[in-house]
């Protein structure tokens, strides 16, 4: 995510971080190399030019040039300047609420994600309480009806169509009648899209409109498309008005263009990214957090949401208590790499972490072995998983043939976990030294590597 982006500002901002002093020329060249950085990236050049001007103001102030630590605070400008270019901060939906129906209007271009997008946006606002109703309104895209109820029924979620139908404003009119009557309180409306904007779509989505009243106008856009996105986002904005932007392919998105030009060029906040193919992979936009994340950071706080949501806290009580009672078994070890596998790729969970933004390459992860002690794992029997200590030669012979691995595999994986196991045991006696067992943990992280504790 942003990995061009933020690897060239991280190069900008080490040659001026850790200074005792800075310069003025410090500050020009750190500076340049951002505002090159910006440009690569597909950045408007009105928007780069005012970071550019708004930042050498403010740096060249004498409370930069005179602080304790100047290159410190020369990083904590061009953070608050992302994240004012970004949106400021995380924008809600304007809904209703539930004795009444709220109304979204999906909008966007064909191939921009949006009838996956009204899906991906259901869930969530399913899993949040609310009562959702998908309606089929994209009436020119063939195929379009199908996949928003082939969507719907993966999600559990109903949709609204009327087969052969012609008028989209006639369809919401009878799905708004079914939602009234059975107490649906969203509406996620589906709307044409064409290849490119052309005035009948425009006049067929301002009919829609006046009839639907919507609560939300949300523009659907692909990232990878920069700038063009942004000119998107400001066209369907003059003629429909917008209320907000969701991005897809937020996570392949390498330069950032689209998300650091939005908000000034059209004056609509980024409300939701796609982040994956998953229905789940759908998530609102913090501006303080993916700022953080350009300048290597880390997103610590998106990190622990998303194990929240994988990780069942009775489980994790559970497992902690079986650690330090040497319980640890095969068969826990195997649902802990299940569980982080919930989570994401490993890309974007490193990315999360301080400092480790563009450090780890794709070809880096590729040769990590989660998928392959997982493999080993569930090709032993449940005694096996439960103990160890039993499977000799023959048995490490039949699990390396199960599991399309060889027999030097096997003994890998059972050593790294022997050798978890014995750290488990001195955690257990250093129970009553908090300090000692939790340095005793961070040790063990990279015991078992990628897919390790």
């Amino acid at each position: 995510m942003l990995e061009k982006l933020t690897g060239k500002i991280q190069d900008a901002l080490r040659t001026i971080n850790g200074k005792a002093t800075i310069t003025e020329k410090n500050i020009e060249d750190a500076v340049e190399a951002i505002k090159m950085a910006l440009l690569e990236a597909d950045v408007n050049l009105r928007v780069v030019r005012r970071f550019v001007n708004s930042t050498i103001e403010e740096a060249k102030g004498e409370r930069v040039l005179r602080s304790v630590d100047p290159g410190q605070q020369f990083i904590k400008i061009v953070h608050d300047k992302l994240v004012a270019f970004l949106g400021d901060a995380k924008q809600d939906l304007n809904l209703k609420g539930p004795d009444t129906q709220s109304v979204i209007l999906m909008l966007g271009l064909q191939g921009s994600g949006k009838t996956t997008s009204s899906a991906k946006l259901a869930l969530r606002l399913k899993k949040e309480g609310r009562k959702v109703l998908l309606v089929a309104c994209d009436l020119i895209r063939p195929a379009a009806i199908e996949q928003l109820s082939v969507l719907g029924s993966q999600i559990g979620v109903p949709v609204y169509k009327e087969e052969g139908a012609k008028d989209p404003v006639k369809v919401y009119k009878g799905a708004l009648e079914t939602a009234r009557k059975n107490l649906y309180d969203t509406i996620i409306v589906d709307t044409t899209g064409r290849l490119q904007i052309d005035q009948e779509m425009m006049t067929e989505l301002v009919r829609l409109r006046d009839a639907a009243k919507p609560d939300e106008l949300l523009l659907v856009a692909d990232a990878m498309t920069g700038q063009s996105a942004v000119d998107i986002a400001k066209a369907f904005d003059e003629q429909i008005g917008l209320t907000g932007v969701i991005l897809t392919k937020f996570d392949s998105d390498t330069r950032g263009g689209a998300a650091l030009s939005l908000k000034t060029i059209t004056g609509k906040p980024l409300k939701f990214v796609g982040v994956g193919e998953k229905p789940e992979d759908f998530e609102p936009f913090y501006p303080d957090r993916v700022a953080s994340r350009i300048l290597g950071m880390g997103d610590i706080v998106s990190l622990v949401e998303k194990a929240q949501q994988v990780v069942n806290q009775e489980e994790a009580a559970a497992l902690q208590k079986k650690m330090l009672s040497e319980d640890f078994t095969l068969q826990d070890w195997l649902d802990q790499l299940r569980a982080v596998k919930k989570m994401g790729s490993l890309q974007s969970m490193l990315e999360m972490l301080p400092g480790m933004a563009g450090q780890i390459s794709e070809e880096d992860l590729n040769k990590a072995d989660m998928k392959t002690q997982e493999a080993i794992i569930c090709s032993m029997t449940k005694k096996e998983r439960e103990n160890y200590l039993i499977i000799g030669p023959s048995r490490r012979a039949r699990i390396a043939r199960g599991s399309g691995t060889s027999v030097a595999e096997v003994a890998r994986l059972l050593k790294k976990f022997e050798k978890m196991r014995t750290m488990m045991k001195k955690m257990a006696k250093l129970g009553k030294n908090p300090k000692a067992a939790q340095a005793m943990m961070s040790r063990m992280g990279g015991m078992g590597g990628r897919g390790g504790l």
